[in-house]
């Protein structure tokens, strides 16, 4: 391996036939891995040297997948406790009828936020959705659309897969990424939540059996001063480190523990506070059942960032960037918005962004946690793409058509785009 390098045409076609493999629904985990191989043998690799690319992209990723399993034992509580539908009903709530757009749109952003995935945290804000559009009259594309924007929102502050992957592709703190977004987060819940309003009379209403049908029972919910525990905790002990180092008290800033262990810590005190510590088996069982695909993916895509990287694509991207005069800064979110869109995930597509493109974008000049921030913001534009998942799970929830779903995507990409834009602006030209 020592000398070699990947003709950069080889990386473009792997890169380009494991997205037309995922688009030919092929499993993404194996489009992947093929299309890294195609790559390295097409780009002058022999058998046994391409083996060396795929393992050595994929034992780059394993920091994030350890990171993301730990997430598994938090989310596994939100999700399987109630606590998650707890916080959504009680927000809801809490604003009323007339602010329905806004509730909806921050109930799906904090459950988002405090380590839900979001398509979980849509399909528990969506019967909440259905029953409150069918009495106030707000159509099922305003619905979704503040469900979809609100978690964009809360999914780049939150300690999610993308998060980690965003934390990890430049080496930084969870916590770290976390506090960047949550300017950018506030700024897409904004534009969610007026887009949204100009949207209510706009298509499909919610008809009365829909409504009726998506009726909760809350009865074995907890109540929300035990449901918030756990994602307190969690935000608390993550914030210990960048608070002390901001404020300059070296205790606080001496406080270094990572994620891995304070995910799973707070997953656990919460379900203690909600007395459910006998079911600790059972919620964590189905918290790494809920990551084993992301975790998945992650390898796959841990694969092709190795073939990317080992070839002189980056170098090609820098010199095109130089020719054309642009700002080097825009290549962070181009490449969280082109490999996001390609994949139809943040997740795949902010590590497929900082494996195949971190160096060149730090080769830029841009600093680690604005490369972070970009990146993450503009992997949310167009990954709700109707090659992944997100798209059809958001579509059954809301009891949309194929049709109908697609044409919420514009809108989405407002949202997702909004906050790239504002974290270009803020971390690559202002701070």
């Amino acid at each position: 391996m020592e000398g070699l390098t990947i003709s950069w045409i080889g990386a473009l076609v792997g890169l380009a036939i494991a997205i037309i493999l995922i688009l030919r629904k092929l499993n993404p985990v194996y489009a992947l891995f093929l299309g890294a191989i195609i790559g390295a043998l097409l780009g002058g690799a022999n058998l046994e040297q391409t083996v060396t690319i795929l393992v050595n992209g994929t034992q780059s990723v394993m920091g994030t997948v350890l990171r993301v399993l730990a997430a598994g034992v938090l989310a596994g509580v939100m999700m399987e406790s109630g606590a998650a539908e707890t916080i959504a009903q009680a927000i809801v709530k809490k604003f009323g009828g007339s602010k329905a757009i806004l509730a909806l749109a921050l109930a799906t952003m904090i459950i988002t936020a405090v380590g839900v995935f979001i398509p979980v945290a849509v399909l528990i804000v969506a019967p909440i959705a259905l029953s409150v559009g069918n009495k106030m009259g707000i159509s099922k594309i305003a619905l979704l659309l503040a469900l979809s924007g609100g978690g964009k929102a809360g999914n780049i502050i939150s300690p999610n897969p993308n998060t980690i992957a965003a934390a990890r592709g430049f080496n930084l703190d969870l916590s770290q990424v976390m506090l960047a977004g949550v300017i950018p987060a506030i700024c897409g819940l904004i534009v969610t939540v007026v887009v949204a309003s100009l949207l209510k009379n706009k298509g499909v209403m919610v008809t009365d059996e829909e409504a009726v049908e998506q009726d909760v029972d809350t009865s074995k919910y907890p109540p929300l001063g035990r449901a918030i525990v756990a994602p307190v905790v969690a935000v608390v002990l993550l914030m210990i480190n960048p608070i002390g180092s901001i404020s300059g008290i070296q205790a606080l800033a001496n406080f270094k523990v990572d994620a891995m262990y304070i995910l799973p810590i707070a997953g656990i005190i919460g379900m203690l506070a909600m007395r459910q510590g006998s079911k600790i088996v059972e919620y964590t069982t189905s918290g790494l059942n809920k990551m084993t695909a992301t975790v998945l993916i992650l390898i796959g895509a841990g694969g092709i960032a190795g073939l990317i990287t080992a070839s002189d694509l980056s170098n090609q991207v820098v010199s095109l960037i130089e020719i054309s005069g642009i700002s080097g800064t825009f290549l962070a979110p181009i490449a969280g918005i082109l490999m996001a869109a390609a994949t139809a995930s943040t997740s795949t597509g902010v590590i497929l962004a900082t494996g195949s493109f971190g160096e060149a974008i730090l080769n830029m000049g841009t600093a680690p946690l604005a490369a972070a921030v970009m990146v993450h913001t503009g992997a949310t534009v167009i990954d709700s793409l109707p090659q992944g998942n997100y798209f059809h799970v958001t579509a059954g929830a809301m009891k949309m058509s194929i049709k109908q779903r697609m044409g919420l995507i514009p809108y989405e990409a407002i949202v997702g785009g909004t906050m790239a834009i504002v974290a270009t602006i803020l971390y690559g030209f202002i701070l």
